[in-house]
């Protein structure tokens, strides 16, 4: 027996302890079960007052059926999506989870939307937005029925804002969940797809969303729907700021900054998904992190499965630190991901198969970097061999096959976009190869004219010839050292680019060959750069170009089989039926003989209201000419339809963005009418220099 041991030993006689035989297991430690649903809940509409006179609108989903006296936490939602009308039947089925087992759920829309007053902000998560926030919580902890506590929890939106709420540490906001979500606004949100201009839907719809009055009244005030209607549109706005500067960044505050614990959710098919690794290095709060195989949506409702439940474990999550009941959350394994096994391209709804792995941190434990150089025979392999050039004609319509995305979303077969593209690949493969991370490349490259971008996209080529996108990454030569400083091409100077791609977990199967593949362009994702040109890659020798991937083992420890649960009911309203969101839509592409090409998106939707009918449409026209990339434009019509009682209300947003060599051409309009008559009408038109775009 070691001495110390014999000392001890020798204490507990003394106060008449016998030993603890050295055979006995520690207990295993004891947890609270998570709330149980034992309440029922009713809504109450509010106003928060703000400091400067303005009343922001609340929906508050109380429990019911406590004794006397009993204080709840707070779990907010705030958002511009409209709690009473757009959001309302996802809003009442996340709420009612949550109110069944203690906590106030707070529907809260933003200043200038919905039912809150105020002027419209100026642009997306502003200052004023964040500084109503931290007025927002407050109010919300200091009510009577609160008991001080409050969590923020949304998917895209409601993500962004709980994480930059989370940077101000107001002193009631305890906890956050942020689902879908990055805090990177320039180059990870929808106007600049890596730094690149970028137009969709979204734009359409935001702009438009912008001069609607709130629900179920929709008044036509002036004091009320003139702000709104006489509102800049945002995307005006994000087209007079094309880098990655101070208005991108104000506040500036680092990931550092947040004190608040973090539960983050993330989709290997949603373009955000590469804030959750930063937030796993840089976030010093307690973090845990669920990354699935699920696109722009919440775990059990996306489009790809397989799909499990999240609010058992948001209610694990607040229960801990909004009611102090330790359910062993921080216990849970810090990271879950899905690493997905090969699967066959194609966009349609499916399971993707996989399993799912845990870690303590990131990166992943076990992961080490396989270098991999392309080479002049177009392989892909371990040695840089001989020195060579590749050379690649600009198409600007390269891409219209894959539609419209955000490197997320299950895609088609890539074989039409490498038929336009560099392509390398890997002898057949050996044995199954799993990566979890972001694959890195370095590309030497020049082009004809200054300016070009490079789109490099990670593939999985099957025996059969079909390829699946795995990843992938853009980047903006004028934006080689920096998104905030562009500047041009020296024309036929080699650069060596480097890119992350976005994050993938993915195993590339047995006798399947790893491809990269490089482009251009990739229309209509991302705006053609002006210029016909050509571009050139250099291979082998001292200016190689390379690969690196993240690998990892097979094998890895499997989560706990009580944190995945298959999705539970959610309740509805009877009163609201139908489908409130366009996409995906359907996307057309056709081309002329003459190299032009034309893509059209459209979608629609209807939902009915107890007030009325509501109908939606939406309609995106992209043209590209081969001959002159400099000459691209995007047209866009949004039309809400919506029946008040007696009366039809109908807004109609229509956009024009049109390029030439040197500027952009912006031109929209915002029409409201009331059963056919023009009430208001507003437009806007500039032409905006290119900025290295």
């Amino acid at each position: 027996m070691h001495k110390t041991s014999t000392t001890i030993f020798l204490l507990l006689l003394s106060v008449g302890f016998a030993p603890a035989r050295s055979h006995a297991s520690p207990a295993a430690p004891r947890y609270d079960a998570p709330s149980p649903p034992r309440y029922q809940f009713t809504l109450e509409r509010a106003s928060i007052p703000m400091s400067d006179g303005v009343k922001l609108a609340v929906t508050l989903y109380m429990p019911r059926g406590a004794p006397t006296g009993t204080r709840f936490p707070v779990i907010l939602n705030y958002l511009p999506y409209r709690k009473d009308d757009d959001e309302a039947q996802d809003q009442y089925g996340m709420f009612a989870y949550f109110a069944r087992r203690g906590f106030v759920g707070a529907a809260v829309d933003i200043r200038g939307f919905g039912e809150s007053g105020g002027a419209t902000p100026d642009r997306e998560y502003s200052a004023q937005e964040e500084a109503d926030g931290d007025q927002v919580i407050a109010w919300l902890a200091r009510q009577p029925w609160s008991n001080g506590k409050v969590g923020m929890l949304g998917i895209s939106w409601g993500g962004f804002n709980s994480i930059q709420m989370a940077m101000r540490n107001p002193p009631a906001l305890k906890a956050i969940l942020a689902v879908d979500a990055t805090e990177k606004l320039f180059n990870e949100d929808v106007h600049y797809f890596d730094g690149i201009f970028h137009v969709d839907e979204f734009e359409l719809t935001m702009d438009l969303d912008q001069g609607r009055s709130g629900a179920p009244d929709y008044t036509l005030a002036p004091n009320v729907i003139g702000p709104r209607m006489d509102s800049k549109p945002w995307s005006l706005t994000y087209l007079e700021h094309q880098r990655d500067d101070a208005f991108w960044h104000s506040p500036e505050r680092p990931l550092s900054s947040i004190h608040v614990p973090c539960f983050l959710i993330g989709g290997l098919h949603d373009g955000y998904r590469d804030s959750i690794p930063r937030m796993l290095q840089q976030v010093s709060a307690p973090l845990k992190a669920w990354i699935g195989p699920w696109n722009h949506a919440w775990p059990d409702d996306s489009d790809y499965g397989p799909l499990y439940e999240w609010r058992d474990q948001a209610v694990r999550w607040f229960d801990y630190w909004l009611k102090g009941r330790n359910t062993g959350v921080l216990a849970d394994p810090k990271v879950l991901i899905y690493l997905q096994h090969g699967y066959p391209p194609g966009s349609q709804d499916q399971t993707v198969p996989g399993v799912w792995r845990t870690y303590d941190g990131w990166p992943a434990q076990g992961t080490w970097h396989e270098r991999l150089y392309l080479q002049p025979d177009h392989a892909l392999s371990h040695e840089a061999q001989a020195s060579g050039r590749d050379e690649l004609h600009y198409l600007p319509s390269t891409g219209t096959d894959s539609g419209i995305f955000w490197w997320g979303e299950l895609q088609p077969d890539q074989r039409p976009v490498d038929a336009h593209s560099l392509v390398y690949d890997t002898e057949p493969l050996s044995h199954d190869t799993a990566i979890i991370g972001l694959p890195h490349v370095t590309l030497h490259a020049s082009a004809s004219a200054p300016l070009a971008n490079w789109f490099v996209r990670l593939e999985d080529v099957a025996p059969d010839g079909r390829v699946t996108l795995v990843t992938g990454a853009a980047l903006a030569g004028a934006q080689r050292d920096s998104m905030a400083q562009p500047k041009d091409l020296v024309p036929g100077k080699f650069y060596a680019l480097s890119l992350d791609l976005h994050l993938a977990s993915y195993v590339f199967p047995k006798g399947h060959r790893i491809r990269l593949a490089v482009s251009n362009a990739l229309w209509p994702v991302a705006w053609p750069t002006p210029y016909p040109m050509h571009t050139t890659l250099e291979l082998g020798g001292e200016a190689a170009s390379w690969l690196d991937l993240p690998r990892v083992p097979l094998q890895g420890r499997a989560p706990p089989p009580t944190l995945l649960s298959p999705p539970a009911p959610v309740e509805t309203r009877a009163d609201i039926t139908g489908e409130d969101y366009a996409w995906p839509g359907t996307y057309r592409v056709m081309r002329g003989k003459n190299g032009h090409t034309r893509v059209v998106w459209t979608g629609n939707s209807d939902v009915k209201y107890p007030w009325g009918h509501f109908h939606h449409t939406e309609k995106l026209t992209y043209d590209i000419d081969d001959a002159d990339p400099a000459d691209a434009t995007d047209v866009g019509d949004s039309v809400y339809v919506q029946g008040v009682g007696a009366h039809t209300l109908t807004w109609h947003g229509h956009l024009t963005i049109r390029s030439d060599l040197h500027d952009f051409y912006y031109q929209y309009t915002r029409t409201l009418m009331r059963d056919g008559r023009t009430v208001i009408s507003r437009a806007w038109n500039k032409k905006i220099p290119r900025d290295h775009q």
